[in-house]
């Protein structure tokens, strides 16, 4: 039976990591039969949260109530055996045991001594049967789809615990069909009085599932509202952390462009990014925006041929291409910045010139090396183009900070002369200087003449450069904003609309 008393409490939680403040005198209240969705866009605390209430962190402030009583888990087992379980989107079970080895272990039933297969099995099949789940639990949990692992997780989860379920993206690799039985399986837990953490980056999904929505930003947070009372828009602002006052733009001067170049059409990868169309002209920034999860960086990476699309064609100056790795997008002189530098961008213990000339020994090949002299050239032209600070091209790239170490991979792009440059949130998580900088860099860019994609969770900026902006939600491109429709307020409507409304 749903009350309205909480079952989890967590007070001005607070988290610290060199140079970052993770969690900041956070306070999330979780009720006993409700569904309460944890919202919040990269680097908000949504995980570092998670990870405190769970034992996997440990906390540097604050108190955890369980049933109104502090609790302080040490790690994720203690935390299961209180009454808190978790599961996430990639699940964490052994798929080379069965589906009833899977549920019961460490836990077995035996007799005499030895795991009692026929008494696990049969318990595991009625485990199940609660789920409405009549699978063979004997088969290796690898052979079911990842909604029945997930299932299966959900289950052993709440046996384990039974009081408090985390579910992290749990719906991100299924399918609509998945989707709608996953729901069925929290509500019927709803009704049993379990309290559900629901994190996802699905805004639809949200409004369909949960009771009440919490929102976290940069590590504090926002607030709690009830779902059936937080309007759409209103929703998006607590994420991206803007007001939606009406806003007065001069009038935008159409930017010189040059002629068509890069042709996509009906180009998408199933479970990525929805099928879609687009052109792209020398001297053209093409904005993209959306809620984290919402294709971008998906669409980003298509383009560039980190996966390939299984759908639709590319075409350059109206000659067919196949960009099916980043090493023949980088031959038709494609270039990719990543959204995360720290683990797909910089190789931290090189120095910052080998950084720099990484893509284009790469185009080269490591037959025709590049050599010293050329690569001090290089080094030193972009640490004074790019103002770079480090006090020599030698130095480790993981000793700058996180703008320069953002300009160094811009540099490492330049530096293969790209006509088609892709950059993925390239200001994130740099301070104010480094962001203007490289605001001026996209725009003298553009100017020179070559085709930009910038993803960006910063709506002013986009604003600021985009000649285009192409607005995403739940992996489809469902927006394309230009001219004096490409404002703030146009981009958040085109965001939060539901699919009757959707921007054309």
């Amino acid at each position: 039976m749903q009350t309205n008393d909480d079952i989890l409490q967590a007070i001005r939680i607070e988290k610290t990591f060199p140079g970052t403040r993770a969690l900041d005198k956070v306070d999330f209240h979780l009720r006993r039969g409700e569904v309460h969705a944890l919202l919040g866009e990269n680097g908000a605390g949504k995980s570092t949260l998670i990870k405190c209430l769970t034992g996997a962190y440990r906390r540097d402030g604050g108190a955890i109530l369980l049933d109104d009583t502090e609790v302080d888990p040490r790690d994720t087992f203690e935390a299961q055996a209180l009454g808190i379980g978790t599961v996430y989107q990639e699940v964490n079970l052994l798929p080379n045991l069965t589906v009833a080895e899977n549920l019961f272990l460490g836990r077995q039933p035996r007799r005499f001594g030895m795991v009692d297969a026929r008494a696990m099995n049969r318990r595991a099949r009625d485990l199940l049967a609660d789920y409405e789940l009549d699978i063979d639990v004997t088969r290796d949990l690898a052979s079911y789809s990842v909604a029945i692992q997930q299932v299966v997780a959900i289950a052993r989860a709440v046996d384990l615990s039974g009081k408090v379920l985390i579910l992290d993206e749990p719906t991100a690799s299924l399918d609509a069909h998945e989707v709608a039985m996953l729901f069925r399986i929290i509500r019927r837990l709803k009704a049993r009085g379990l309290g559900i953490v629901f994190v996802t980056h699905f805004l639809e999904q949200v409004y369909e599932i949960s009771d009440r929505i919490t929102v976290l930003r940069n590590g504090q947070l926002v607030g709690t509202r009830e779902t059936a009372s937080l309007d759409r828009r209103e929703l998006i602002a607590m994420m991206i952390g803007r007001e939606l006052a009406a806003e007065i733009h001069a009038p935008r001067a159409e930017a010189q462009q040059g002629p068509l170049r890069y042709r996509f059409r009906n180009y998408g990868r199933k479970g990525r990014v929805r099928p879609f169309d687009l052109d792209v002209r020398a001297g053209e920034v093409v904005g993209m925006a959306g809620l984290l999860g919402s294709g971008r960086t998906e669409t980003a990476e298509l383009l560039f041929g980190a996966h390939r699309a299984d759908s639709g064609e590319a075409e350059i100056d109206g000659r067919a291409v196949d960009l099916a790795s980043p090493r023949a997008a980088i031959r038709h002189r494609f270039g990719f910045c990543p959204e995360d530098r720290k683990t797909s961008g910089i190789v931290g213990d090189l120095s910052v010139r080998e950084n720099i000339v990484l893509a284009l020994q790469a185009r080269r090949g490591w037959t025709r090396p590049i050599s010293r002299a050329e690569q001090n050239r290089l080094a030193d032209h972009y640490i004074r183009a790019l103002d770079i600070r480090t006090a020599d091209r030698e130095k480790p790239i993981k000793l700058l900070s996180g703008g320069n170490q953002q300009k160094a991979i811009l540099a490492r792009w330049l530096a293969t002369e790209p006509e088609f440059l892709i950059l993925d949130e390239p200001t994130r998580g740099i301070d104010v200087g480094a962001h203007a900088e490289i605001v001026k860099l996209i725009e003298a860019l553009r100017e020179k003449g070559l085709s930009l994609i910038v993803v960006s969770s910063e709506i002013e900026e986009l604003v600021a450069y985009s000649t285009r902006v192409i607005v995403l939600r739940d992996r489809a491109h469902v927006a394309e904003l230009d001219g004096t429709r490409i404002t703030a307020d146009q981009i958040v409507e085109a965001i939060a609309a539901t699919n009757e409304r959707r921007t054309s």
